[in-house]
């Protein structure tokens, strides 16, 4: 994909963000005697990827403004320009030295995402899209699944843990959807999840109680490889609720229609 100065850059703090991740992952496992060990250092690493990511685009561009998970937001002396960065996406599997984790970062125009990296560094997966351009992984053009048939669909979903207030209305969504498809995968990265959608390995995903920099880059990934976004709640807005429903064309409407069904 020939993408924009913007997208190179993006790129490039996103690779190098991830280089020194990989050195880092290889030392969780000589860590997991101590879950409070291994934890720290995960946190440690997560900082100083995101520092490597900021400090790239924020020097390269020092007038857009910056969100991301671990650091106070700017605003920037443009503001219709921000990067929104999640240095680890799926930070539970890193802790337990699971190889299913990814950098992203998006660029917000206006309030619209105009471009997105998701950057899978153990499986050297790079998923990157600009509005109008399509979504491509590793230079291979992709494409939402043409499956049409709920039944034949695999989803995915972030599930709830410790005290999250939308447990009850997750396992509702599962109740309903579990007998109508093929399967559901929660395998812990909403950024990876979306990829995966735009790669037509799910046909569908949905997940609340996320931050932007868990959802940016993934939303465009699907929208430009041919796939609908919506909010789970029909009116709301993704941002202001933090809820995302994502899927192929095929299949988005009978998906949504589940996942809008109220208990009685």
């Amino acid at each position: 994909m020939q993408g924009s100065a913007n997208l190179n850059l993006m790129i490039k703090a996103a690779r190098k963000a991830g280089r020194a991740l990989v050195k880092d992952f290889r030392e969780v496992e000589n860590l997991q005697v101590s879950s409070k060990a291994a934890a720290d250092f995960v946190a440690r690493a997560t900082i100083a990827a995101e520092r490597i990511i900021r400090e790239d685009l924020m020097e390269a561009r020092p007038n857009y403004g910056w969100l991301a998970r671990d650091s106070d937001p700017v605003e920037g002396k443009d503001p219709t320009r921000r990067w929104i960065a999640d240095p680890l996406g799926g930070a539970e599997n890193f802790v337990h030295g699971m190889p299913h984790w990814s950098v992203s970062v998006a660029l917000e125009f206006k309030s619209e995402i105009i471009a997105a990296v998701v950057f899978d560094p153990a499986k050297d997966e790079l998923f990157v899209s600009e509005k109008g351009a399509g979504t491509f992984m590793n230079d291979k053009r992709l494409r939402v699944s043409n499956r049409n048939v709920m039944s034949e669909c695999l989803f995915a979903t972030g599930i709830p843990f410790a005290a999250k207030r939308t447990l009850p209305a997750t396992l509702h969504d599962l109740a309903q959807l579990m007998p109508a498809c093929a399967g559901v995968r929660q395998w812990g990265g909403a950024a990876l999840d979306m990829a995966y959608v735009a790669a037509g390995r799910f046909d569908g995903y949905w997940e609340r109680e996320l931050q932007p920099w868990d959802y940016s880059a993934g939303l465009l990934l699907v929208r430009e490889a041919g796939g609908f976004t919506a909010p789970i709640r029909d009116g709301a807005d993704i941002a202001e609720r933090g809820e995302v429903i994502a899927a192929n064309s095929g299949v988005f409407d009978s998906f949504t229609r589940v996942l809008r069904k109220r208990p009685e």
